[in-house]
């Protein structure tokens, strides 16, 4: 029989006083840190971007910036080349503490990556670069190994929400990516303080820098009925699938990219490849996209921008390059969503922006966090629209996703519990 502990008022409110201020202290420190330090990554990227887009040529140098980012890792940096699926290891079954030089390697490489045009995001280095500081602190304060695990899930939160402005998607994503269909909530308080002090730095310096968010806009949104709730679904299982398309592509060509003995020689190869590529589609598909997005927005995109886009990223993630999945993802989703308006009677602005969330959510495995994202971002009016397309897109993603070291904690269909509490790459290992 469960013996039951006395309850008293008292050293009860005092425990929650003492646990409250300490992540309150935690959260000022490292979310002024990692907000500082993402406002600086967006300073970075936008200055290689333009950089890039000024001196196009400078693209046949990618193979170099390969080699650079290639010998980097290998010879300093194999024990953070796990990159997220480190963090999340390290979550899930405690071993050492995160190298630090995780934060830095990760800047040089996706600033390397971005300036000389392989197609890569930015939320990878910025959930990297808050997971590693975060857990430097659990060893400063020699914390237990559940307070460690709250610290890293705080830098992974914070890392999100100063590189996107969406706190609110941030804190619930911490908590969210780890398990399949399980929330730690008992961090829930740390990652959301954390993640509007880290929102809050990073846009008043990228405000200071001159370098601001970027803001979209869905513009019309009908009332829902039978027609706009069917059509909802059936373009929620559309985003779902491309979403599996995308996890799928990593393992794809990371099996050809794994032929090359030599690990700095992967960018290298990969990294000719897509020069002479852009060479003759140009540059639309490479780097954020960030003008292709805006437009998706307000005009019919090709029917075939996602697929490009989907082959690109995942070829360039799979041969070495840094960055990360999450803006291309966007890319992905908006662009064909706006493609989709050819046919689906929805405004061409509400299809993008489901679309926009709805395939990182199938690619995540966190539709919560991807309908917090889609309300932030374009407003609660599309509320209903976004999480229909989120939660459909989840589920049709199957036991799918970007992070190989997701767990599995409840099954999306009683025809696979017998996956339960094993790991993305473990599901599908060949």
């Amino acid at each position: 029989m469960t013996r039951l502990r006395k309850f008293s008022p008292i050293s009860n409110v005092t425990s929650i006083h003492k646990e409250f201020l300490k992540w309150v202290g935690f959260s000022i420190v490292i979310g002024t840190i990692v907000g500082t330090a993402s406002a600086f990554l967006l300073a970075s990227l936008h200055w290689a971007t333009h950089y890039r887009e000024a001196n196009k040529t400078i693209i046949w140098l990618l193979p170099v910036a390969g080699l650079f980012v290639g010998l980097l890792y290998h010879y300093y940096g194999q024990t953070v080349a796990k990159g997220n699926n480190l963090l999340l290891d390290e979550i899930n079954t405690p071993k050492k503490m995160i190298p630090f030089r995780m934060a830095p390697f990760v800047f040089i490489g996706t600033v390397a990556s971005h300036l000389f045009g392989a197609s890569v995001g930015r939320e990878g280095t910025a959930v990297q670069i808050g997971g590693a500081i975060a857990d430097q602190f659990s060893g400063w304060f020699n914390v237990n190994k559940q307070d460690r695990k709250i610290l890293i899930l705080m830098g992974i939160s914070s890392g999100f929400a100063g590189l996107f402005g969406t706190p609110l998607a941030a804190a619930v994503f911490a908590l969210e990516v780890l398990f399949i269909g399980k929330i730690k909530y008992n961090a829930l308080l740390p990652c959301l303080l954390v993640a509007v002090i880290s929102n809050a730095i990073s846009i008043e310096l990228t405000h200071y820098l001159h370098i601001p968010h970027t803001h979209y806009t869905i513009g019309l949104i009908p009332k829902l009925n039978a027609i706009s709730f069917l059509w909802s679904l059936v373009v929620g299982i559309l985003f779902g699938i491309v979403s599996t398309f995308f996890s799928k592509g990593i393992h794809f060509f990371s099996q050809f990219s794994k032929r090359i003995q030599y690990p700095p020689l992967r960018p290298v190869i990969g990294g000719m490849a897509i020069a002479i590529l852009v060479y003759f589609i140009g540059t639309k598909y490479i780097g954020l996209g960030i003008p292709t997005l805006l437009e998706s927005f307000v005009n019919t995109m090709n029917p075939y921008d996602f697929a490009v886009k989907i082959i690109l990223t995942t070829f360039c993630i799979a041969f070495g390059f840094k960055g990360g999945e999450v803006t291309p993802l966007f890319f992905i989703g908006a662009t064909l969503g706006s493609a989709l308006s050819l046919f689906v009677p929805l405004p061409i602005g509400l299809l993008a922006g489901m679309g926009f969330v709805a395939v990182f959510s199938g690619a995540t495995n966190t539709p919560i966090a991807c309908t917090l994202m889609g309300i932030e971002l374009f407003g609660i009016e599309s509320g209903v629209y976004i999480a229909i397309a989120c939660i459909t897109a989840y589920l049709f993603s199957g036991h799918t996703g970007i992070y190989s070291s997701q767990i599995v904690g409840i099954s999306k269909s009683d025809k696979y519990t017998t996956e339960e509490g094993a790991k993305l790459n473990e599901i599908h290992r060949e």
